[in-house]
C-alpha cells in the first residue's frame, strides 16, 4: 500500500516585468488600422459645455456621474435627480454596466445620458496598446447599446488621461472626448462639507465631476 499521489502545488511567482524593450515591442506588434473618421478628431477633450454644444443655456453647467452603475449609489443618485428635476450624464464603465444592466436601462429611462468610460477604467489608461484601447471603447459600446439600445456619442477617459490614439480612436467610432473642470475630489472621501462647497462653486459652463461608483463618498 502506498499514499496516494498529491497534487503538485501551482508555483505562485509571478512572471518577471517586462523590460522597455518586450514593452515596446508588444505594443508594435498591437498597433491597429482604424476605420475611417466619423468625426472631426480632436486634440483636446471638451472642458466646457459650449465646446459640446454650440449655444448653450446661459446658466448651463454639465453634472457628470463616474465609475457606475453601482446596485446601492445609483438608484439613490437617480431619485436625488428626479426630487430636483435635474438631467445628469453616467460616464458608465462597461464591466459594471454588464454586470448591472438594468441600472442601465434606468439611468437611460429616466432621461440621462449615457457615456462611455471604457470597459475596466484601468490606469493609466493611453499606456495601454492600440488594440487593447479600441477594445475598451467599443467593448463598452457594445455593452450599453444591449442593456439600454442607446448609443453613446460621448467618451471620458479614465483619469483624464488622453493622447493623440485615443483622439484618432474615438472620431473613427462616432464619440467626443469628454473631460471636466471642477473636481470636487470626492474620491479622496474628504467629507460630506467639502464636497458639497467645492460643487457648489461650479459656475454656468463648467463640467462637474462626482461619482455613484467606487464605494461610499460621504
Amino acid at each position: 500500500w502506498s499514499s496516494p499521489r498529491q497534487p503538485r502545488a501551482r508555483s505562485s511567482r509571478r512572471p518577471p516585468p517586462e523590460t522597455k524593450k518586450e514593452r515596446e515591442a508588444r505594443l508594435r506588434r498591437e498597433r491597429v488600422k482604424l476605420p475611417p473618421p466619423q468625426l472631426q478628431v480632436r486634440d483636446r477633450p471638451a472642458y466646457q459645455v459650449d465646446q459640446l454644444i454650440p449655444d448653450p443655456p446661459e446658466h448651463a453647467l454639465a453634472l457628470t456621474i463616474d465609475d457606475g452603475p453601482d446596485p446601492d449609489y445609483t438608484p439613490a443618485v437617480l431619485r436625488l435627480l428626479d426630487k430636483y428635476g435635474t438631467q445628469a450624464s453616467f460616464c458608465v464603465v462597461g464591466v459594471h454596466a454588464a454586470a448591472y444592466p438594468k441600472l442601465v436601462r434606468d439611468i437611460a429611462s429616466a432621461g440621462h445620458i449615457l457615456v462611455n468610460h471604457s470597459y475596466t477604467h484601468t490606469l493609466p489608461f493611453q499606456t495601454l496598446s492600440e488594440k487593447r484601447i479600441v477594445w475598451e471603447i467599443t467593448k463598452t459600446q457594445q455593452t450599453i447599446e444591449k442593456a439600454a439600445g442607446v448609443t453613446p456619442r460621448l467618451f471620458r477617459s479614465p483619469g483624464g488621461d488622453w493622447s493623440r490614439f485615443i483622439f484618432r480612436a474615438l472620431a473613427s467610432y462616432g464619440l467626443e472626448p469628454l473631460d471636466w473642470d471642477v473636481d470636487p475630489r470626492d474620491w479622496a472621501r474628504p467629507g460630506t462639507r467639502k464636497i458639497t462647497k467645492r460643487m457648489l462653486r461650479a459656475r454656468p459652463g463648467e463640467i462637474v465631476l462626482c461619482h455613484d461608483g467606487g464605494g461610499n463618498r460621504i
